[in-house]
């Protein structure tokens, strides 16, 4: 019963990580802080071009 009590909690924190920072990415903020010379070329909107 304890298993499935973290697993949910944790299940939830995880979901709460991926969507704000798919919330950032989507208002500009990148994870890299926008520097593409310091990202090596794996920026998103580097590779849009």
């Amino acid at each position: 019963m304890g298993t499935l009590i973290i697993s949910g909690i944790l299940a939830i924190v995880v979901v709460f990580i991926i969507s704000g920072i798919i919330h950032d990415h989507k208002k500009g903020k990148h994870i890299c802080g926008g520097n593409c010379s310091a990202c090596h070329g794996s920026c998103s909107h580097k590779l849009a071009k």
